[in-house]
This record gives C-alpha cells, sequence and structure tokens, in this order.
C-alpha cells in the first residue's frame, strides 16, 4: 500500500524526539506520543498545538529557528515528565513556573558546558600562546566538538539512555519511511536509515559549526566579553543554523555538494541513535499515525 499522493509531491516535514520508552510526534497542528507500558501495552496521547505554529512567526525566517527551539524544549521537556509517569503510574505535572525553570537550568548547563567552559579555555590558551582570533576561535569550536562527542558517548552507555536512542533511532526510521513513501509497519521500517538530516543532533553540529565562525568576526575580546558574547549571540546563531538545516534537508537529494556538506551531520548521529526493535518500531509508528490522522497532509491507505 502507497500513499495517495503523486509521487513528485513535496510531503510535510514533520519531526519528533524519542522519550522514555517511546516517541513523540509533532506536525504542523498537533503532537502526539506513544510509549510502552511496562505491562506491554502501548498508550497514546495527543494534544493540539498553540495557534502560534501556524501563525507568520513560524514563518518568517531566522526568528522561527529561535522561538522553535525554544518551544520544542518545552514540548520535549513535558513530554519526556508525561513519558516517565507512564513507566511509574503518577502523574506528575511539568508546566508554568516549574516548566519555566526547569527549562531555564537544563538550557543553562548546556551553555556552561557547551559554550562558557571551551571558551574559557581557548581564551586561556590565547593568552598564554598568543594564538590570534582565527586559531583562538578554531581551537574553541574544536574543544566544543570533543565536549559534545564524549558527552553523548558517556551518557549512551547508560542503560537507559541507550534504550531511549534506540528510540531515537525508531522514531528516524518512521519519518524516513513516510518520506519514502513505504508502509508504514514495523518490517518494512525496519531497513530505513536511522539518521535524518532534521535530527536535533545534526542541528547542534550545525550551530557549533557556525558559532565559530561567527565569534570569529567578533575580533580580539578579553575573557569577560568573550564570554559574554558566547550567551548574548546564541539567538542569532541558533536562528542561522535551523534555516541552514531546513534548506539542506529540502536539497541533498539533488545536490552532491549539499549532500557532502552534510555527511558529518549523519555521522554524529551515530552517537545519538541506535538500531531500535520490531516492538519499539511499533510504538514509533503508533505515534506518527495518531499525529497523521489530525494532519489536513496525504495520510496512509
Amino acid at each position: 500500500m502507497m500513499l495517495k499522493s503523486e509521487p513528485k509531491l513535496r510531503l510535510p516535514s514533520y519531526g519528533g524526539q524519542a522519550v522514555i520508552e517511546g516517541v513523540m510526534m509533532r506536525g504542523r497542528k498537533n503532537l502526539a506520543m506513544a510509549c510502552r507500558k511496562p505491562d506491554g501495552s502501548i498508550v497514546t496521547y495527543q494534544e493540539d498545538l498553540p495557534s502560534v505554529y501556524q501563525s507568520k512567526l513560524m514563518k518568517t525566517p531566522f526568528l522561527r529557528g529561535i522561538f522553535g527551539l525554544w518551544d520544542s524544549m518545552g514540548l520535549g521537556t513535558r513530554m519526556l515528565t508525561k513519558a516517565a509517569n507512564y513507566q511509574t503510574g503518577e502523574d506528575e505535572k511539568l508546566e508554568g513556573g516549574s516548566l519555566f525553570f526547569t527549562l531555564l537550568f537544563s538550557l543553562s548547563m548546556a551553555v556552561i558546558l557547551f559554550f562558557i567552559l571551551p571558551a574559557f579555555i581557548a581564551g586561556k590558551l590565547d593568552q598564554a600562546l598568543n594564538l590570534g582570533v582565527w586559531w583562538g576561535n578554531v581551537i574553541e569550536g574544536v574543544l566544543r566538538l570533543i565536549v559534545l562527542v564524549i558527552y553523548l558517548t558517556v551518557v549512551g552507555k547508560m542503560p537507559e539512555i541507550k534504550r531511549t536512542f534506540m528510540y531515537h533511532g525508531a522514531e528516524h526510521k518512521t519519518i524516513n519511511a513516510y518520506e519514502a513513501r513505504i508502509e508504514l509497519i514495523p518490517q518494512k521500517v525496519a531497513g530505513m536509515s536511522t539518521c535524518h538530516p532534521r535530527c536535533g543532533t545534526s542541528f547542534l553540529l550545525t550551530f557549533l559549526v557556525i558559532s565559530t565562525f561567527v565569534f570569529a568576526l567578533l575580533g580580539p575580546l578579553s575573557i569577560l566579553l568573550r564570554l559574554v558574547s558566547r550567551v548574548v549571540m546564541l539567538p542569532l546563531i541558533a536562528g542561522i543554523a535551523y534555516e541552514y538545516i531546513q534548506w539542506a534537508a529540502r536539497n541533498m537529494e539533488n545536490s552532491k555538494l549539499v549532500k557532502t556538506l552534510m555527511q558529518p551531520n549523519l555521522w554524529l548521529q551515530k552517537l545519538s541513535t541506535r538500531e531500535p526493535s520490531l516492538d519499539m518500531l511499533e510504538v514509533s509508528i503508533n505515534a506518527f499515525q495518531l499525529m497523521l490522522q489530525k494532519e489536513d497532509q496525504p495520510k496512509q491507505s
């Protein structure tokens, strides 16, 4: 069975994320989540997205990336909490002020780990060795990448995170199957790749690379201004990285150059995804099909 659409029709850019023992899928108008409960059953959840997702804001280049990144973190954190509740049987809610401060803390830790720490180390090396603006920023960028690779490698060895990475692979396989117009059944979806160009891991690498060039344009800075600039410039870099990822995802199949440029992004995803089992794919497909039911795009028969 194939999609009821013309072969050349461009399909919508759906996305999602792995949660605890499940997958969340997000469309243009709604999100849906499916999780495997401890008793083996699949529980699903669906909610409409706020109207701002259909507003001009989400069609404005650069601004949509900044807003989308922050709101995605909020939605993702809420869905992670809900997924955890399915495993424990509790009903803990994360919203309002508690959600805001959770996001602020998580974002602060990420900024410190991936930006402030590398900037501080590179700044000290620059002072000691007189590296110059360009090489100082190159070293800073390399340090960020090293921190990211070490982080993904270490957390990926934890049993619970390893299973989440398997669901991450299931999410990618499901979306790849849909975009390839392949029937959404576990046995067929299993043959798809665990990598996808619009992945958050892919975004992170692009973000780090672009930040190296942007920071180099700022010229020589004191240690204090160097650290402050790394925080202040994050929204701008996020907007640029988002637009690049969206552009590359649309063009990589028709351009060997774009495909080559995206290869490091796909390679890095090997650290944040694992091959899922068929029962994990079943969960991911459930989430995707529930989301698709609420969309006005071509559906599977």
